[in-house]
């Protein structure tokens, strides 16, 4: 739960069990924080709304070669 009451809601790409499931999770109800799959108890990084639009918008056109 955040701290304002908002509920966690981790989600995966449906990609992460390719190569051994090294992936991080997205927090559906805030775009911007995520975590490692490998950690959920870890920190969280927590980018801001342009760097994360900057970010998906990257992956979404390829800019990262073949994942």
């Amino acid at each position: 739960m955040h701290p304002d009451g908002t509920p966690e809601n981790w989600v995966k790409s449906s990609y992460s069990n390719q190569d051994g499931g090294a992936c991080v999770e997205v927090d559906a109800n805030r775009p911007g924080t995520v975590r490692d799959s490998k950690d959920p108890d870890g920190p969280r990084l927590r980018f801001t709304p342009a760097s994360w639009d900057a970010f998906v918008t990257a992956v979404v056109a390829g800019e990262f070669g073949h994942l």
